[in-house]
């Protein structure tokens, strides 16, 4: 059956499960870390449910079966009647991939198949099974229980005693006097006190039922109502002698009370209430009974506890238990903060928002073009208009790249549920935090780090954290950490991946490097430890000893290295071999509106992005040599290459046209790679709109875009990591 994508309903409601899917995700790896925790109980049970129901409207009967079992088990979780497990929680993520397969086929238009049969009888069966027999109390803590139990009988045939001793008339007084004082009465007041009313009527009959058996009363609901119907006045009395002649509530006023309820009791269902009430003499003698029964069996939560956490390989102390804590409390607050911010969203189709953009985009050419004019009119009143609207500009221009912004957890919401399969996958136990979550990152750039990071963690996953045993042995704790952190540093987003495990070796790269033909022995040898650790970005190099689904091809790093380049990001690596790991990127905040360092070459203008610009200086500053068919530079005590940018962008004529006497040289950064490009003049610093480039010049090298500068011309931005690839 074809799905009709058209339907504006279906569409909505697309939307509205994506976001439950993606929050499911997150929450069931933290319900994991606390199996008791309410709130994530209802919530996850809240998100089953709410899909299950959109589901059922557009008629999608696979899906709702499926949500239907799974809703209907954590309705039993989160009512107490059952505990999560890791069987149980292997299967609820089972359902959320078998939900988010579900989803992709209906993006596609087409109805999804059913969920495979094993996981649905998976679910039934978690349902129907008992729940695990209570661990028996210890013999010391039964002892203490029923000693207790045994003074608190004696205590109370003792009262029995002394008040048989004593006149009649004082006993129905006493009586009157604790049911005025707190309206609540012990068993055999109110029993005395119905057979010195009634002498042993029908109404007393029918509550001492009540007390027996309250399940005969509901079963016997018509009966019980005809044997233990009292009449108003009666009632009335009865309350008078209860609480004192006028001072209790009337039949009136009970029988409004319970008609604001949804079932009203019958008359032997109000006697039941009463009678099972306590005084607060009887509940301090019950009390102490009660407390020390509960005694073994908190002790043997306790134990329980403890035996888990020994199962896991923990050896936390009283300290990280309160970071832990403090975590989850900072992170329900966050959550409670997130809701209060949820009512006051829109959703806005992105389409508008790249339209508005790009008007932006053409406010800041044309507010360019004014800047120029402005120092070539000499009208003051003219000058601070046009520098008001810079100001202006600028302003709009940060807000609708605000529009356009998403956290950064956009990305890391994958990770926990990544890091605990892969750690389970490889025996191995590692706990994820993730930092600086809000940090907020373009909406572009969010769904284009998403694949560069996921292999940056699998690597600290797979090569990093070391074997729980080997990680003992080395004096670490069993369970290995990653970090995930980002932060904003100007107009960049720092983000990093730390890990505690077992560190790079720089001989062991080295080796790699010359065993695979990538260098010769004398090369690698005059490299440092930062070099080595650039040559995992090599294509082809892995530390990997045996080839698995995870890693050993030598491609993951390389992949890595071209994805955050074409951002026009850094990646670098720093390493304690036997201490960990931190890889760290930079990219910058939008690809929307670039900054760039704008450079003449001849006649003609280029744009450079200033993100990969290190320094700027004369050329004749510095020495330069020729060293194996390559001029170099004499740079910061290195001898970096030098490449003249006539040579690659001019051609014909161009070529020949007179160089400048005083050329420059611009330092550039590029995937850890530096080196030197000379230009004939430096113009100045830019932001400029990236236009795609036309047919005819598509897919040329080292061209990026083009843009249109403040006077009005055309200029080429250039790529210059694709530049080094064609030319160099």
């Amino acid at each position: 059956m074809s799905i009709d994508l058209g339907d504006d309903i279906l569409q909505d409601f697309l939307v509205e499960a994506g976001e439950i899917l993606e929050q499911l995700d997150e929450q069931l790896i933290d319900l994991e870390q606390d199996p008791d925790d309410k709130d994530l109980l209802n919530s996850i049970f809240r998100g089953f449910h709410t899909i299950k129901g959109g589901g059922g409207f557009l008629a999608l009967n696979d899906l709702v079966e499926l949500c239907h079992k799974s809703e209907d088990l954590f309705n039993l979780l989160r009512n107490g009647e059952k505990r999560l497990n890791e069987p149980m929680m292997d299967a609820f993520l089972k359902v959320l991939d078998e939900l988010n397969r579900m989803f992709a086929k209906i993006r596609e238009g087409e109805d999804p198949a059913a969920a495979p049969p094993e996981l649905l009888q998976q679910l039934l069966d978690f349902q129907n099974e008992s729940p695990p027999e209570e661990v028996e109390a210890a013999p010391a803590d039964a002892e203490a229980a029923e000693s207790v139990e045994m003074e608190a009988k004696e205590s109370v045939e003792v009262d029995a005693a002394a008040s048989e001793a004593r006149p009649e008339s004082e006993q129905k007084d006493e009586v009157n006097e604790k049911a005025a004082d707190d309206g609540n009465m012990s068993d055999d007041e109110f029993e005395a006190l119905l057979d010195t009313m009634q002498d042993k009527s029908p109404v007393a009959d029918g509550a001492k039922a009540a007390k027996t058996s309250t399940k005969k009363v509901k079963a016997s609901n018509k009966k019980t109502e005809k044997s233990a119907d009292i009449s108003d006045s009666e009632f009335d009395s009865l309350l008078d002698n209860m609480y004192g002649s006028g001072k209790g509530p009337t039949a009136k006023q009970s029988m409004t009370k319970q008609s604001m309820t949804d079932a009203p009791p019958s008359g032997a269902e109000k006697l039941a209430s009463t009678a099972t009430s306590k005084t607060v003499t009887a509940a301090a003698v019950t009390a102490p009974v009660k407390e020390s029964a509960a005694l073994p069996s908190a002790k043997s939560k306790d134990l329980t506890a403890k035996k888990d956490a020994a199962k896991k390989g923990s050896d936390e102390t009283p300290d990280a238990a309160d970071k832990k804590a403090d975590k989850k409390a900072s992170k329900k607050a966050g959550k409670s903060a997130k809701k209060a911010e949820g009512e006051t969203t829109v959703r806005v189709n992105t389409a508008r928002l790249d339209d508005i953009m790009n008007l932006v985009g053409e406010l800041v050419l044309a507010r360019n073009r004014l800047n120029i004019l402005k120092e070539e009119v000499q009208d003051e009143p003219m000058q601070r208009a046009i520098a008001n609207l810079d100001i202006v500009t600028g302003d709009l221009q940060a807000a609708v790249m605000k529009t356009r912004m998403q956290p950064v957890k956009k990305v890391f919401g994958k990770f926990p549920r990544l890091v605990r399969d892969m750690a389970r996958n490889l025996g191995k136990q590692i706990s994820l935090e993730m930092i600086g979550e809000e940090t907020d990152l373009d909406k572009n750039l969010v769904e284009a780090l998403s694949d560069p990071l996921i292999h940056l963690v699998r690597n600290s996953i797979d090569h990093g954290v070391e074997l729980p045993d080997v990680r003992a042995e080395n004096g670490k704790s069993r369970e290995g950490s990653i970090v995930l952190a980002a932060s904003q540093e100007g107009d960049h987003i720092r983000l990093s991946i730390t890990d505690d495990g077992a560190g790079i070796n720089p001989e062991i790269l080295r080796k790699k490097a010359i065993s695979s033909g990538m260098m010769d022995e004398e090369t690698a040898g005059r490299l440092d430890d930062k070099d080595c650790f650039d040559l995992i970005f090599m294509p082809g190099l892995s530390t990997a000893e045996n080839i698995s689904d995870v890693s050993g091809r030598g491609v993951g790093m390389d992949v890595v290295k071209t994805a955050i380049t074409k951002l026009n990001g850094t990646i670098d690596i720093t390493s304690v071999l036997g201490k960990g790991t931190v890889l760290s990127l930079k990219v910058p905040l939008t690809l929307a509106i670039l900054p760039t360092l704008m450079v003449r070459v001849g006649e003609r203008k280029f744009a450079l992005p200033l993100s990969c610009v290190n320094e700027i200086f004369d050329l004749q500053s510095k020495q330069t040599n020729i060293v194996d068919g390559r001029e170099i530079i004499q740079n910061r005590g290195k001898a970096p290459p030098l490449f003249r940018l006539r040579d690659w962008l001019l051609n014909g004529a161009a070529k020949n046209e007179p160089i400048n006497d005083s050329p420059q040289v611009i330092m550039v950064s590029i995937a850890n790679t530096v080196f030197g490009l000379v230009v004939d003049h430096v113009l100045g610093q830019e932001e400029v709109v990236i236009k795609p480039l036309g047919a005819l010049l598509h897919g040329l090298p080292g061209m990026a875009g083009s843009t249109v500068t403040g006077d009005g011309n055309i200029a080429i931005i250039l790529d210059v990591h694709g530049l080094m690839r064609h030319y160099a």
